[in-house]
């Protein structure tokens, strides 16, 4: 039996995944996870998931002696990294604006000012000052067929986020037209479902949804994810 466990590392400010030997102490975890997330060790409070949209806590890592494999930790499960004290973290001062000091205007004095973004709006007509359209604008139409294969977009260089599209149309969570798509690895959100609305069904973790112009659709095959031997 493998003593290397693949995990979905998730922080304030990165999600990742990485593979961890069972064998490690939380500890060393810690110095690991330090790395990944820019937290500090003291500042970190792990909780163990399974999966990113799962706010119950499967376990608390938080004794330092005891190896990951004491928690019955499970390959794909989420690894959550909470900032204590995001004020003396290099990345909690890019998004902790506790500390800013803030420039504030009230409405009508902002409404006002000849110089603002309101004020310009007003003038040309634009935004919620634009008179109503006639008629409305259509949806742009999508040749995307439902259980079709296809690849979707990725920011990595040489990831193939492949899967079958399993829904095309509206949805309750936001306005236009969105894609979902089951992947061939587990490299996506949900189950197919989400903000309680079942779209689609699929393993946890393996389901997404897209803008369609991330999607292309094409005869692509199954290809594994090849696992880093750095990345432990």
């Amino acid at each position: 039996m493998s003593s290397i466990v693949k995990l979905f590392v998730v922080s304030p400010d990165t999600r990742s995944e990485r593979r961890f030997d069972l064998h490690l102490t939380i500890e060393q975890l810690k110095t690991k996870l330090e790395l990944i997330t820019g937290i500090p060790v003291q500042n970190q409070k792990i909780s163990l998931h399974n999966g990113d949209d799962d706010s119950q806590v499967v376990a608390q890592l938080d004794d330092d002696a005891k190896p990951l494999g004491y928690y019955s930790v499970r390959d794909f499960q989420t690894i959550k990294v909470a900032d204590t004290n995001p004020s003396t973290s290099f990345t909690g001062q890019l998004t902790d604006v506790s500390q800013v000091e803030k420039f504030e205007l009230s409405d009508d004095a902002y409404a006002q000012r000849t110089d603002s973004v309101l004020a310009y709006k007003q003038r040309h007509k634009v935004g919620r000052f634009a008179p109503p359209s006639i008629e409305p604008t259509p949806e742009p139409t999508v040749n995307i067929p439902i259980g079709s294969r296809c690849e979707v977009d990725s920011t990595e260089p040489g990831l193939h986020k492949r899967g079958t599209v399993r829904f095309v149309g509206q949805a309750e969570f936001a306005v236009g037209l969105w894609v979902g798509v089951e992947y061939d690895e587990p490299m996506g959100k949900n189950d197919g479902s989400l903000k309680g609305v079942q779209y689609f069904t699929c393993r946890p973790n393996y389901g997404v949804f897209v803008r369609p112009a991330k999607v292309t659709v094409g005869d692509f095959p199954v290809e594994e994810i090849n696992f880093d031997d750095e990345e432990i």
